[in-house]
């Protein structure tokens, strides 16, 4: 029996991200000289390699191993 994909990328958040969380992670990303590389090559690898709701999965996985890992 196969089973249909649980689609996780649309509707309404579970996490809540501050603002300033976001406005903090998009300079590291996009404007940083020493991560905005490193972390641009890792999303168009990701973006790439996996489809919307697998990327969508793996936010919610890093977001989980980053609460736990605290």
């Amino acid at each position: 029996m196969s089973m249909k994909p649980i689609d996780i990328s649309g509707g309404e958040s579970v996490y809540c991200f501050n603002e300033a969380q976001m406005k903090k992670a998009l300079e590291l990303a996009n404007n940083n000289p020493e991560s905005s590389e490193r972390i641009q090559s890792h999303l168009k690898r990701i973006e790439s390699d996996l489809n919307r709701n697998e990327q969508a999965a793996l936010a919610f996985v890093i977001v989980d191993s980053l609460i736990k890992s605290h």
